[in-house]
């Protein structure tokens, strides 16, 4: 090995011990005037006796970091699942009845001609049927108008990426089996 390599590899060893604080605490000389301060530190108690030869580490403290979102999405939460409303899981249990179905956990099953207007009979999720008329709520959105054939909710967008807030879901009597 060349000189000069030598030289450059103990200079690094030094630059290195001097980086690290806690081994250059543990190798200073007595006669360094680091030893008289180190000396008249109190001692360490009988039962947390140090292991000669290793430097003492201090223990690690949580950082104590807070995310401020200042408009930004928050990264941890999933993109897949951006459209569920995170106010309405903290909430706890939904209300009974109709009130408590969201748009797409029911099925239109018929239609009554009243003197009034048109009744939809709704199938929820529950599994039991609802009457509805225009201007009932849903969990998401309101009746708007039935047909003989359709129910038409307003339903609120969820999506907070989304531009509009509010769309129309029509729920048609007899499905189509177009395709087949």
């Amino acid at each position: 090995m060349t000189i000069v390599r030598r030289l450059v590899l103990r200079g690094l060893a030094l630059a290195f011990v001097c980086a690290n604080p806690y081994d250059a605490v543990a190798q200073t000389p007595t006669g360094s005037p680091a030893a008289p301060a180190a000396s008249a530190a109190p001692p360490a108690p009988a039962s947390a006796a140090p292991t000669p030869g290793v430097a003492e580490v201090p223990p690690l403290e949580s950082p104590g970091f807070t995310f401020d979102p200042a408009g930004r999405r928050d990264p941890f939460v999933s993109l897949v699942h951006r459209a569920e409303d995170p106010q309405k899981s903290h909430l706890g249990s939904r209300p009974g009845g109709l009130s408590g179905l969201e748009t797409g956990e029911v099925t239109l099953k018929g239609t009554v001609a009243s003197q009034t207007g048109w009744v939809g009979i709704l199938l929820g999720a529950d599994s039991k049927t609802y009457i509805v008329r225009p201007g009932d709520r849903l969990l998401d959105g309101t009746i708007r108008a039935i047909t003989q054939d359709s129910l038409v909710v307003a339903q609120q967008v969820t999506d907070p990426l989304s531009l509009e807030k509010q769309r129309e879901v029509r729920k048609a009597l007899r499905q189509t089996q177009e395709g087949k």
